[in-house]
């Protein structure tokens, strides 16, 4: 099989976490050969959050400059962060809700335009997807299943070697019971609003 290099940034709390171990264990299900990797920074105090996986064979668990396959967003600065990891075929998938940093907050910097940043990301890469998936968890029942709206986006591209049924099956066993209905529904939205992209 293909390898396939995912990449996934978002501030801390968003559950980037979450989404890459959802998609780890979807692999593990599917007999698909996964390496994962992550960095927290300064999470805690909502700074970036990185993680990767790579579906098929690899040497390392770290994506290099211009190797991923897939960069997925749940913060627009954040995507427009990783954008060195991109390469001209790379599919970005970003929400398109902001968190604004401490500094913007305080009037020390400038938030990117939404416009520009979205301009940006399609000159470099080969294919942007993006939406406001933060409205669409909320529509979902919770602001925090943004992390499972995403997921459902990334499946729908049938550009990693998952099926939705494979994924379902981990949020239903693998997330908080209470949670469940709420992040089976926000993947859903997720791929919905994708495919009309």
């Amino acid at each position: 099989m293909d390898t396939t290099r995912v990449i996934i940034v978002a501030v801390g709390g968003q559950g980037n976490l979450l989404a890459s171990k959802v998609l780890g264990e979807a692999a593990l299900l599917a007999n698909i050969p996964i390496h994962m990797s992550e960095i927290h920074g300064m999470a805690q105090r909502g700074g970036v959050v990185e993680s990767t996986v790579i579906f098929g064979e690899a040497d390392s668990a770290i994506i290099s400059d211009g190797e991923a396959d897939v960069l997925m967003g749940f913060e627009p600065s954040e995507t427009l962060r990783a954008l060195n990891k991109c390469n001209a075929k790379t599919l970005v998938i970003t929400n398109l809700s902001p968190l604004m940093p401490f500094t913007v907050n305080i009037g020390k910097g400038v938030y990117p335009n939404l416009k520009l940043l979205q301009d940006l990301i399609r000159k470099k890469t080969g294919k942007l997807i993006a939406f406001n998936a933060t409205n669409i968890a909320k529509e979902a029942g919770s602001i925090m299943a943004v992390n499972m709206v995403l997921l459902g986006a990334l499946i729908q591209t049938s550009t990693v070697p998952l099926t939705a049924d494979h994924v379902k099956t981990i949020i239903r066993s693998k997330t908080k019971k209470a949670f469940s209905d709420i992040n089976l529904k926000a993947f859903e939205l997720g791929f919905s609003a994708a495919a009309r992209i």
